[in-house]
């Protein structure tokens, strides 16, 4: 329908009305899927659209990633704000083995970000296939959205692992 229109309005008109209709596609997804994350932020880029602030989408672009890691780490850190947290707790990660596996789980994790985020610096495009993969994730496995940096990170690993068997063959 969007195709029959577009002859016919302007063309910044009709990349908007797109925009909007994919960010209403994603509304509908993010409902039908259970996922509340995906819902509320289209629900908000859709308002920032409709209220003609678009002016902040760069902004908001190329800063909420860093505002969003910030909002996670506090959150991670609120249990040792609150003193659920105890030495003995922070202990336990060089004592145990549960604690042992843990670090290496955060080290590999933040490994795999930052080896995410230059893929997506090399290759922006990418993002589209993690959002729509991830979105499948959470409809059909039932996944939690964590972020595109970690949806990134597993991405070069495949892409990394499918070299190196291509190399082989």
């Amino acid at each position: 329908m969007l195709a029959r229109l577009a002859p016919k309005l302007p063309g910044s008109v009709a990349a908007r009305m797109h925009g909007e209709i994919v960010l209403v596609a994603l509304i509908i997804i993010g409902l039908l899927g259970r996922s509340p994350i995906i819902t509320t932020a289209a629900c908000l880029l859709l308002i920032i659209k409709l209220i003609h602030f678009e002016r902040y989408l760069p902004i908001i672009e190329r800063r909420g990633l860093e505002f969003g890691l910030l909002f996670l780490t506090v959150a991670v850190l609120v249990p040792f704000a609150a003193g659920r947290m105890q030495l003995k707790d922070v202990a336990d990660a060089f004592t145990t083995w549960t604690g042992w596996v843990a670090l290496a789980g955060g080290a590999a994790a933040t490994y795999l970000n930052s080896k995410g985020l230059d893929l997506l610096k090399m290759d922006p495009q990418l993002i589209v296939g993690l959002v729509i993969g991830s979105i499948i994730g959470i409809i059909t496995l039932r996944g939690i959205p964590v972020g595109p940096l970690m949806a990134a990170g597993i991405t070069a690993l495949l892409l990394k692992i499918g070299q190196f068997i291509a190399e082989k063959f």
